[in-house]
């Protein structure tokens, strides 16, 4: 070694210890959560085997010896084995007292293997003071306490890289596998115990003299973990353990911490109280999605409350059907169905709920069908849940088609290119193998695709039929037209000719809600995510009718409300699809659809006139509210509001108008008295809200949500129902602890 080599091991050694990063701690806490119950199911696991198969054989206390042997012969080993038993035992008797006075010393003061030392009970007092004397200096030398220890190779490791720098602090921590059951979960405190009680690994001893400055850094980067930081991972286990035991929603969900998600969702805030003296007209356009719901379920059957932007409480309303009323006749394509109520979170104020009921076409009456399935197989379609499922979830749909259906698929990644050109539904084994041999790979050029997919679906127009394409991707368009402006524009002119769009999400990651929400609106079609095949059932075969065949077109609600009954009030959801008031009377503003058979909700909280619940206070320069008593309104005395709602025929370019007095007639004196769809849907609302962080709700707790809706099933013949109940419990014991 050279002198330059010296100098620089002797620079290394002075560079100092870099502080950990700014909640690695946090990180390394969670790290050490994780990796301990990640090693439970494993222990388990090999505890159960190794009961259910014991070894075979059993162990003899005695050496087996031939009966042949004479007397003589056994007389004389006898003596030999006493014998040899009595000299090893003088031999073995200091050696075994001088190992135990060794090992009751710590780990780092006990003296090597084969050392020939002589050892007093002076010697082993000096290094026990000394030992202590050491671990004392060392924990005040250590400015904070940096991981904690499990008794576990691996999980101390993770803990020691996360501290010294050497792992990437972004990395989320390691998923953490659930207990399952409730009489695990009952094990938890235990388990804590556990924990809490490992013995912290003793420090190393200080290196010889003799070794670089460089050495003694490195020994000193990664300190033993402190028994502080230790509890702290305890509480915070004990605390994980009981959230994923309540509701026994263990079994059912693999809980995760929070993960950062690439996915994009457009910002909105949610709508704001108005005063019905300022602005007395509410107006908006229906909205038949339900991607909104099927991400916030994946969200939460994956461990974490969703991006608040991802929640539409629309959308998780309108997941579900309603046993509205229909229309007496197919001329009327939807009949409307109003009520009021007390509003569950707040005893001072009112729910306005209208429902929608869309014609049910029958199947012999139903028009042919050209679809186009324009298919995203980039790269980022690899995983399970992405091209897998979504040529699971199309199969269904293929077996659904008539004999005079037409079908084509058009795919693209760094390119695109049509796979199949239309095809009768009576060659189904041909579209199947189309779909069977579909690959991912490549970039993402969706803007060419939709030319594409557009081009064929003109190509096979059915002039009295239904026209489509369903756009089925992960994410973005990273080639071609990736403005959404620009997309919007081409979709919008292309529905003109009577080609709509209906959009579905695959996946996470790169999901972009945005750009599918705005696509399906402008096409006039749907927007659904599908994270599992049995919401691909239900969007795809249930719901076919309502997604696949129009009965109407541009749907706008309009209400006014009356001053004399209502002094505030506040729209639940619908903050993407709000219009100006005077788009509701012209024809050129695009708006919602309804499929045959759809229903659609939408709720208003609204404030009585002369309750204590108004939140706006009277402006100093105006006249006051006059109480309701001493109002004399301009209309009829018993009106809360007056509903409109304009829509067009699938085939017709000027709409048509609807009206409906909310009267007195529809109130109802509280919750015994509504159908069980509109405690249902009222409890689904709360629930979006809450999960939103609304400001709205007050003390409204999950308990609350569940009371409300759990007798409100009704026959749920799908589990829809339940399986709600099951996520609002999920999402109870994924909220913050009280501490």
């Amino acid at each position: 070694m050279d002198d330059h080599d010296d100098m620089d091991l002797k620079r290394l050694g002075n560079i100092p210890t870099p502080a950990p990063k700014a909640g690695a701690r946090e990180r390394a806490v969670d790290a050490a959560v994780s990796a301990f119950e990640a090693a439970q199911p494993a222990a388990a696991e090999a505890l159960e085997k190794k009961i259910e198969h014991p070894p075979q054989g059993f162990a003899a206390l005695v050496r087996l010896i031939s009966v042949s042997l004479d007397e003589t012969w056994r007389l004389i080993m006898e003596k030999r084995v006493i014998t040899g038993a009595v000299a090893a035992t003088l031999l073995v008797a200091p050696v075994a007292i001088y190992h135990y006075q060794n090992n009751k010393l710590p780990a780092d003061v006990r003296l090597p293997a084969g050392t020939e030392e002589k050892v007093t009970s002076t010697d082993l007092e000096r290094r026990e003071r000394e030992a202590a004397k050491l671990r004392e200096t060392q924990a005040k030398a250590q400015k904070s306490e940096q991981s904690a220890s499990l008794d576990d190779s691996r999980l101390e490791a993770e803990v020691r890289a996360v501290e010294a720098n050497e792992v990437d602090a972004t990395a989320p921590p390691a998923p953490v596998t659930a207990l399952g059951g409730a009489d695990k979960s009952d094990s938890s405190d235990a388990d804590v115990q556990q924990l809490a009680a490992l013995p912290s690994p003793q420090p190393a001893m200080a290196p010889p003299k003799q070794q670089f400055a460089f050495d003694q850094a490195s020994s000193n980067s990664a300190p033993a973990p402190t028994a502080g930081l230790r509890k702290q991972v305890a509480k915070k286990l004990k605390v994980r353990r009981a959230a994923q035991g309540a509701g026994n929603l263990a079994d059912q969900y693999t809980v995760a911490p929070p993960e950062e998600s690439g996915d994009k969702f457009a910002a909105f805030e949610s709508n704001p109280v108005k005063s019905v003296a300022a602005e007395p007209v509410s107006t908006f356009s229906i909205d038949v999605d339900t991607a909104s719901y099927a991400f916030v379920r994946r969200s939460l059957s994956q461990g974490h409350l969703p991006n608040p932007d991802a929640v539409r409480v629309e959308e998780m309303v309108n997941y579900f059907d309603y046993n509205y009323p229909g229309p007496e006749s197919a001329e009327a394509p939807f009949k409307p169905s109003v009520a009021i109520y007390p509003t569950p979170w707040n005893k001072e104020t009112k729910l306005l709920h209208i429902g929608l009921k869309g014609h049910d076409i029958l199947a012999a009456q139903k028009p042919k069908s050209n679809l186009v399935f324009l298919l995203d197989v980039s790269g980022s379609m690899q995983s399970r849940d992405k091209l897998p499922l979504l040529k699971s979830a199309f199969r269904l749909l293929v077996n659904q088609l008539g004999e005079n259906d037409s079908v084509s698929i058009v795919t693209y990644a760094g390119n695109a290119g049509t796979v199949l050109e239309p095809t009768k539904g009576s060659e189904k084994h041909k579209i199947l193998a189309a779909l069977d041999g579909l690959r991912s790979g490549g970039s993402t050029a969706g803007a060419q695709g939709i030319r594409q997919a557009y081009a064929l679906a003109q190509q096979a127009f059915i002039k009295d039929g239904v026209n489509r394409v369903i756009l089925a991707t992960d994410g973005d368009f990273n080639v071609g037209i990736t403005s959404i402006d620009k997309l919007k524009a081409y979709i919008a002119e292309r529905r003109k000719s009577g080609i709509f769009l209906s959009v579905l999400g695959f996946g996470r990651g790169n999901y972009n809600d945005a750009l599918m929400q705005t696509l399906a609106q402008n096409g006039n079609g749907n927007a659904a995510y599908i994270d599992t095949l049995n919401e691909a059932r239900k969007v795809l075969v249930e719901e076919a009718s309502s997604t696949l065949f129009p009965i109407a077109k541009d749907v706008k609600i309009q209400i006014e409300f009356n001053p004399a009954r209502v002094s505030e009030y506040r729209l639940i959801g619908y903050e993407t699809r709000a219009l100006r008031r005077e788009d509701f009377n012209n024809d050129k503003i695009d708006a919602g659809d309804i499929g045959s058979g759809h229903t659609v909700t939408a709720i208003y909280e609204m404030v009585p006139a002369g309750s204590s619940a108004k939140l706006i206070d009277d402006l100093r320069y105006q006249k006051p509210e006059t109480p309701a008593a001493d109002v004399k309104p301009a209309g009829p005395s018993d009106e809360f509001a007056f509903l409109k709602l304009r829509y067009k025929l699938p085939k017709e370019d000027v709409s048509k108008l609807i009206t409906v007095p909310v009267t007195t007639a529809v109130e109802k004196p509280d919750a015994g008295a509504l159908s069980t769809d509109m405690r249902f849907a009222a409890g689904v609302a709360a629930f979006g809200q809450k999960i939103r962080g609304s400001a709205y709700l007050g003390t409204y707790s999950y308990d609350d949500i569940l009371n409300l809706t759990s007798g409100a099933r009704g026959p749920d013949t799908f589990g829809y129902r339940a399986e709600f109940l099951n996520l609002v419990r999920l999402a109870k014991s994924l909220g913050t602890p009280k501490q």
